[in-house]
C-alpha cells in the first residue's frame, strides 16, 4: 500500500458519493435522531471505501453499522451486539480499513474468531472491501501447514485473522513474528471464543499485544464471560446494541415438529422430499451423527455433504464451497457452521438435534433469512427434548407453530429409510477402519460423490425408480 496513494485518497473524504442516494427499502432510521441515513458517506466513511461498498452491492448501512461505525471512527472501543446476519463484519471492517488508509502500517489489525470457516469468510470481506487499496490479509488457523503460514506472516500482512490456538503457536514458535505494533484487536463472536475454552489463549494474546490499542467485541449474544473480558480488554467502551433481547429475524418462519425419537430419519427424508428444490443446512449435535445422516441421505439419492470438526481443513473448505456453489443441496453440519457463516441461498435450517444451549439456536437459525431475505427453520423435538425446546421458546419470547406433516406418508418411508440406515452404519464402520489403518492414501472419504457403491443397493436411489413409494427419491432426481 504505497504512501503516496494514501495521500491522494485522504482529501477525497469531502466528496459526495454519486448515485448512492437511491432510497433503498431498508434505509434505516437512526433510533437516536429519527433521521434516515441513506449512505455510508453519512456515517463518515471515506470515498474510496464507499465505492467499495457500492461494488459489493451494499446500498445502505444496516442498523448495527449505523450505530457502530460513527463511534468507531471517533476512536472509541466498541461492543457490538446484533442479531446474526445483520452486517457485523462490515461494522468493524470499514473503520479499520479507514484507519489503515490514514496511517498505513503492517500487522495493523488482529481479528480473533472461534472457527476456521468464519476466519476465511472475514478475510474475504476485508479483501473485497480493501481490494482497491491493496490490503493484504493472512488467515492463521489450525489444520493448515505451519511453515506456509510462517512465510505469509514473514511478509507482514496488514490484517491477521486467526483462531486463538494457532495464533499462540505462531507467537511462541515463529521467529520474527510479534504483534507489538498492533493498533486494533477485534473479537468476532466473542462469546463463542470464550465458550470454546479459549480463555487461556485469549489471556496470553492480551499479554503480548500493546495496551494502547483499539478493541472491538462483536457478538449476537452476550454472556457473563464476555462481560468479564470486556473489563479486562476494553477502555470506556461504547455499547452498540441493536436488539436488547435475544431475537431472531422477522422474516424467518420458525416451526417445530414433535416426533418419536426413532422416526427422526423418516421425518427428515419426508421434509426434504416435500421441500425439494430448496437448499438446507441440517444441524446435528455430534460429528458422528452429521456423518451418518449425510451417508444415509446420499444412499437415498439426496445430494448431501457433511461439515464437521473431524474432517481435514481442505475437506471442510471443499464441503463449504460445494454447498455455496449449489452443487450440493444439503449441508449436514455440527455447530462449527452455526456462527457467522454467510451463505446467501440457504432456504431452510433444520435442527435435527436440538441445541443444548438455547443461545446456539439463535445462531443456527440465523444461517437463513439473512440480509433481508426470508427463510424457514424447523426444529425436531423428541420426547427427550421438551424441556430444551421450552427454554428456546422462553429465550426468543415466542411460541412456535407446529410444521404440518402427514404421518401416514412419513410411515410409508420407514422401510426404505431403515435400509439406508443399515448401509450408512456399514459405511461408518468401513470409514472408521480406514482411519485406523496406516495412511496409504487419503482415507478421508467424507465427500465421495457415490457412497462407495452402496446407493445402487438401496431401493429407490437417485434414479427414484426402485422404491415405488409415494413421494419417493424421484423428487430429488437431478439433485438440484
Amino acid at each position: 500500500m504505497a504512501d503516496d496513494r494514501e495521500q491522494r485518497m485522504k482529501p477525497e473524504t469531502d466528496k459526495t458519493v454519486e448515485g448512492s442516494s437511491s432510497e433503498d427499502e431498508n434505509s434505516l432510521v437512526n433510533s437516536g435522531e429519527n433521521e434516515v441515513v441513506k449512505t455510508f458517506k453519512d456515517l463518515g466513511v471515506t470515498e474510496v471505501l464507499c465505492e467499495a461498498c457500492d461494488q459489493l452491492g451494499w446500498k445502505s448501512p444496516t442498523k448495527i453499522q449505523i450505530e457502530a461505525i460513527p463511534v468507531a471512527l471517533q476512536g472509541k472501543d466498541v461492543i457490538g451486539l446484533a442479531e446474526t446476519g445483520s452486517g457485523k463484519t462490515g461494522a468493524f471492517a470499514l473503520p479499520i480499513l479507514q484507519s489503515l488508509l490514514a496511517s498505513p502500517q503492517r500487522l495493523h489489525t488482529l481479528v480473533l474468531t472461534p472457527t476456521r470457516e468464519l476466519a476465511f469468510q472475514i478475510s474475504e470481506q476485508f479483501e473485497a472491501l480493501g481490494s482497491s487499496i491493496g490490503v493484504k490479509c493472512a488467515v492463521i488457523v489450525g489444520g493448515i501447514d505451519m511453515m506456509s503460514q510462517s512465510l505469509v506472516l514473514a511478509k507482514k500482512p496488514h490484517i491477521v485473522i486467526a483462531t486463538p490456538g494457532r495464533l499462540i503457536d505462531h507467537l511462541e514458535n515463529t521467529k520474527g513474528f510479534s504483534l507489538r505494533a498492533l493498533k486494533f484487536l477485534v473479537m468476532d463472536e466473542a462469546d463463542r471464543i470464550l465458550n470454546m475454552d479459549f480463555e487461556t489463549e485469549v489471556d496470553k494474546i492480551l499479554k503480548v499485544i500493546p495496551r494502547e490499542r483499539r478493541t472491538f467485541l462483536f457478538s449476537a449474544t452476550m454472556t457473563k464471560k464476555v462481560q468479564k473480558l470486556q473489563r479486562a480488554a476494553l477502555k470506556d467502551p461504547v455499547k452498540c446494541a441493536v436488539s436488547t433481547k435475544y431475537s431472531t429475524v422477522d422474516k424467518l418462519q420458525q416451526y417445530y415438529i414433535f416426533i418419536p425419537s426413532k422416526y427422526k430419519d423418516c421425518y427428515l427424508v419426508s421434509i426434504l422430499n416435500e421441500l425439494a428444490g430448496n437448499s438446507f443446512i441440517i444441524f446435528c449435535s455430534t460429528c458422528n451423527n452429521a456423518q451418518r445422516v449425510a451417508l444415509l441421505l446420499r444412499n437415498l439419492g439426496i445430494t448431501a455433504i457433511p461439515l464437521h470438526g473431524q474432517m481435514s481443513q481442505n475437506k471442510r473448505l471443499g464441503a463449504l464451497n460445494k454447498f455455496k456453489s449449489k452443487s450440493r443441496s444439503v449441508l449436514l453440519a455440527t455447530d462449527v457452521a452455526s456462527r457467522g457463516l454467510d451463505i446467501p441461498h440457504v432456504d431452510c435450517v433444520i435442527n435435527y438435534d436440538i441445541p443444548t444451549h438455547s443461545k446456539d439456536y439463535i445462531h443456527r437459525v440465523g444461517r437463513t433469512a439473512r440480509a433481508g431475505r426470508s427463510g424457514k427453520s424447523i426444529t425436531f423435538v423428541t420426547q427427550y427434548d421438551v424441556e430444551l425446546f421450552q427454554r428456546i421458546e422462553t429465550l426468543i419470547g415466542k411460541k412456535l407453530p407446529a410444521f404440518p406433516t402427514q404421518e401416514e406418508e412419513v410411515m410409508m418411508l420407514v422401510e426404505r429409510v431403515s435400509e439406508a440406515q443399515r448401509f450408512a452404519r456399514l459405511e461408518m464402520k468401513e470409514q472408521g477402519e480406514k482411519r485406523k489403518r496406516p495412511k496409504g492414501g487419503d482415507g478421508d472419504e467424507d465427500d465421495t460423490e457415490q457412497s462407495s457403491g452402496v446407493r445402487k443397493k438401496v431401493k429407490g436411489g437417485s434414479g427414484g425408480g426402485g422404491g415405488g413409494k409415494k413421494r419417493g427419491g424421484g423428487a430429488w432426481r437431478g439433485g438440484r
